[in-house]
């Protein structure tokens, strides 16, 4: 009762409560000395009188100095301890030296200036205790101190008069007391409630900000930390830089492993990427999904930049050991740096994002830094954005025709359809150009009906039984309006259906593969053909590809332009052959250029091919003469037959 509490934030309420009031407290104490020092003055010798008043109230103001120059301090709790205490110390010795010295008076003078000792030492008791309510300890030692000493004095007079004002005193001094019991247990659980609330809010805050699965900052920490730094720059000249991270095969470790397996890959990517941006203070947060951003601060060039982000590419790729499996994902990265010609965080994430989808369609797996280059990029593809979304699709596409090859037999047994676009005001843009960027504001479907109506059109003039291939883009499955669209198209043309090879590429799972794979039932059903273009290069696994419809895969380039020189791609390609017969799908190899690269590939067994080597894309009227003259690819030129 008489010691101070352990609530470090009572503590601190503590102090700044009684430092507001002490001032008050100390005036009070000077001003009732003064009234009963004059009173006697006539009556006691001065050095009672005046020289002990002036030394407490030289003590008064000593105190009132020391908490003047405290009043701007927030103290921790031990400062505000060892404050509160000092003031218990003070509030005995001046409870002593107040009552004493007021006691030492009593002798001198007449009853009434008795009467005003009596007075002086129980409105001094009533004023300090009042003042000392929120120090709970100091008005309870205050209150004791006095009491025991007016009662013992006075009712040792054996005047009626005092021995009443004695026990009146006391009687109002637990009356006082039990109320300042009362408000401090009322500004204790004040306190308390504001301690929890403030904690509760912190939670909150922190919640609020923070990841749940990796504990990294999340989306709304990372865009208010850029809008903060964003400002900073602007204000006084710092620079920085914004990076965005995406895994790359996270997706089929997900579908492979489960969701629990994948949430324990972030969980280690995210640790990973804290340690990594721990020695520089960088800033790093996970957007959402598998992908991160990070906030690197200070002038760093576009190399710099770029050997950074290598390096933080090569500690995410780093294979992870999981209580049920050894996973292992690399990332890319894209950094865009702040500027002057930089209007706006939104338009430096976007930078950063546009280095990003460069990164991970060239240069898969590593950094790229936004540059001029990038910008010109994105203007270009603006204008081709724009022009496209108000071209008059009938007039500017065409479809242009590459024969699939029975090397078996050197005969055509098919031709792959391929965009074209002679744009009125662009010139001719490459499909390269084109359909990505219609891929992404989501055109495609537009162009995908209007070049299969044209490639529809232009198959059923051919000889009887040539087969049609053409490509479909992922976004084309997952929107049901789409397909309805593209099997209306089919069943209304006068082309067999069973002579139709629809090819789709393994990024199509990065999407909905559920979807995908219904989507491809769907034109199973209508009897086409299904066809995986450029397999091994994206997403799926061995267990996805079984669970397709398929009736074609397509072995890429990239695989069979090194078959002849490169041992890896051709036990690659072997396997895929392999895999291709257990499946009982035909195998075809896309962009054959060499007869080098063909005799690999027959002595491999495969069976279909297509490439520069057995004719360049064509356009529908140069189909019927290549069909009358085409026994087989050219053996009168060796070497690489690519032209730009």
């Amino acid at each position: 009762m008489f010691a101070l509490p352990n609530d470090p934030e009572l503590l601190k309420a503590q102090y700044r409560a009684f430092s507001r009031q002490v001032p008050l407290l100390y005036v009070i104490l000077m001003m009732n000395a003064w009234a009963l020092a004059l009173t006697l003055s006539p009556h006691a010798p001065a050095w009672l009188t005046v020289h002990v008043a002036l030394l407490l109230s030289a003590i008064c103001a000593a105190r009132i100095f020391f908490w003047w120059r405290k009043r701007h301090i927030e103290p921790d709790a031990e400062a505000a301890r060892a404050a509160l205490q000092r003031t218990l110390r003070f509030a005995v010795v001046l409870s002593l030296a107040y009552s004493g010295w007021a006691l030492s008076l009593y002798g001198y003078g007449t009853p009434y200036t008795k009467a005003h000792v009596s007075f002086f030492m129980a409105i001094t008791l009533v004023s300090c205790v009042f003042c000392l309510m929120y120090l709970r300890a100091a008005a309870l030692i205050v209150a004791l101190i006095v009491n025991t000493l007016f009662v013992t004095f006075f009712m040792s007079t054996g005047e009626p008069t005092f021995i009443a004002s004695a026990l009146n005193v006391v009687l109002v001094t637990i009356a006082m007391l039990i109320i300042v019991t009362i408000n401090y247990n009322h500004f204790r659980q004040m306190v308390e409630a504001q301690t929890r609330a403030v904690a509760l809010g912190e939670e909150n805050f922190r919640l609020a900000n923070l990841d749940s699965l990796t504990d990294l900052p999340n989306r709304r920490a990372f865009f208010s930390r850029l809008e903060e730094m964003f400002r900073a720059a602007r204000a006084n000249g710092e620079t920085f830089s914004v990076g965005i991270i995406d895994l790359d095969g996270f997706k089929p470790v997900n579908d492979t492993y489960g969701h629990s397996v994948g949430d324990q890959l972030l969980r280690e990517i995210g640790e990973r990427l804290r340690r990594a941006c721990l020695t520089d203070g960088t800033f790093a947060a996970r957007l959402g999904g598998d992908e991160f951003a990070i906030l690197v601060t200070g002038e760093i060039g576009g190399g710099a930049l770029t050997t950074r982000g290598q390096g933080l590419c090569e500690a995410l790729s780093r294979p992870v050991a999981l209580p049920t499996a050894r996973v292992q994902v690399s990332s890319s990265i894209g950094f865009a740096r702040d500027g002057a010609d930089v209007p706006s965080p939104t338009e430096l994430m976007n930078r950063a994002d546009f280095a990003l989808y460069q990164s991970k369609r060239l240069n898969r797996g590593a950094a790229t830094v936004f540059s001029d280059a990038h910008k010109e990029m994105i203007h270009r593809e603006s204008l081709i954005e724009q022009t496209l979304r108000g071209a008059d699709l009938d007039q500017e596409l065409s479809v242009a025709f590459q024969p699939i090859v029975d090397i078996r037999t050197n005969r055509p047994v098919a031709f792959e359809a391929l965009a074209r676009w002679q744009s009125p005001y662009l010139g001719t843009v490459s499909p390269g150009e084109f359909i990505p960027i219609a891929e992404r504001t989501g055109i495609i479907s537009r162009l995908t009906c209007e070049l299969l109506r044209k490639a529809l059109s232009e198959a059923k003039t051919w000889p009887k039984g040539m087969r049609l291939s053409f490509n479909l883009s992922a976004r084309d499955l997952m929107s049901t309006d789409t397909l309805l669209k593209i099997a209306a198209l089919i069943t209304r043309s006068a082309f067999d259906n069973s002579l139709l090879d629809l090819e789709i590429t393994e990024t199509a799972f990065i999407f909905d593969a559920s979807q995908v794979e219904n989507s491809l039932q769907f034109l199973r059903d209508l009897g086409c053909g299904v066809a995986i273009d450029d397999f091994g290069t994206g997403y799926s696994s061995l267990s996805r590809l079984h669970a397709l419809p398929l009736t074609k895969l397509k072995i890429d380039r990239s695989f069979v332009s090194s078959i002849d020189t490169n041992p890896a791609s051709l036990d690659i390609v072997r396997s895929l052959v392999h895999l291709s017969r257990n499946r009982k799908l035909d195998c075809i190899a896309e962009g054959v250029e060499t007869h080098s690269e063909l005799a690999e590939l027959q002595r491999l067994g495969v069976a279909f091919a297509q490439g520069y080597l057995f004719a360049r894309p064509m356009t529908a009227d140069q189909v019927p003469q290549y069909l009358a003259t085409h026994e087989g690819p050219e053996r009168t030129t060796a070497g690489s037959a690519r032209t730009s």
